[in-house]
């Protein structure tokens, strides 16, 4: 049976990642690190704005399936398993769902503070900063960029009180935050030897074998993107902008 949890329906900037995490480990009955191909999985279902209930139905409805299965000779061991179920719920939950994202948006505004906000665009631009020297050179001056956005962007903020809810579109601090990204994933990749990028690519296509039938070519293509992104960000010690990640 699925695990009891807490109402979910309005997603949550600041659980979306954790959440997933935390059901799949209980749902499989023991602590499972997430690898980088399950972290990249749930990178495309956040950016495809998969709402996390649906990742959560879907997951309860992938190891209900399992748990009927007459032979378990094998646990599962990465989300990728559920992605099927997941995309199903979402379709599901569309169909379903009138209003409701106006209603999301709402809330998300809500959860934040100029505090919070200010805290973490500071926190990246000094990380930027001090990693900027190790990064190859055709990717320092994206991340220096990004830097002075972040900085720009926390001048923006200090005069909010503490406390108070941001008043910042998040929609449009989010989009300027992925612009900032996709900028240093561009440098960093053409940065990269071919060599380098083809011992990337052959590991998350080796990673994502078992799962093939599960996703279409798009979701296929889009989750070996976010995997190679990944793997960049965690080679040189960068961080992510997006506010999923406060």
């Amino acid at each position: 049976m699925p695990c009891r949890r807490k109402n979910h329906t309005v997603e949550n900037y600041f659980s979306y990642f954790t959440e997933i995490e935390e059901h799949f480990q209980r749902r499989r009955g023991s602590i499972l690190l997430l690898s980088t191909l399950d972290w990249a999985l749930i990178e495309t279902w956040k950016d495809a704005g998969v709402p996390l209930e649906a990742v959560l139905r879907g997951i309860d409805e992938a190891f209900d399936r399992y748990d009927k299965r007459p032979s378990k000779t094998r646990k599962v061991n990465s989300l990728a398993y559920c992605a099927q179920a997941v995309l199903a719920a979402a379709e599901e939950m569309k169909e379903a769902a009138v209003g409701a994202s106006a209603a999301t948006g709402k809330k998300q505004d809500e959860k934040f503070t100029a505090a919070q906000i200010t805290a973490f665009l500071q926190h990246n631009a000094e990380t930027l900063r001090q990693r900027a020297p190790a990064l190859p050179a055709l990717a320092q001056p994206a991340a220096a960029q990004a830097a002075d956005s972040l900085e720009q962007m926390v001048g923006s903020l200090v005069s909010l009180a503490p406390d108070s809810p941001a008043k910042l579109r998040l929609e449009e601090l989010e989009q300027r935050l992925t612009v900032l990204e996709e900028k240093i994933f561009a440098s960093l990749t053409a940065a990269q030897s071919e060599e380098d990028l083809l011992n990337v690519r052959t590991e998350v296509d080796r990673e994502m074998a078992p799962y093939r039938g599960k996703m279409s070519g798009s979701q296929m293509e889009q989750l070996r993107k976010q995997y190679v992104h990944k793997r960049l960000l965690d080679r040189y010690e960068l961080p992510r902008l997006s506010l999923f990640y406060m």
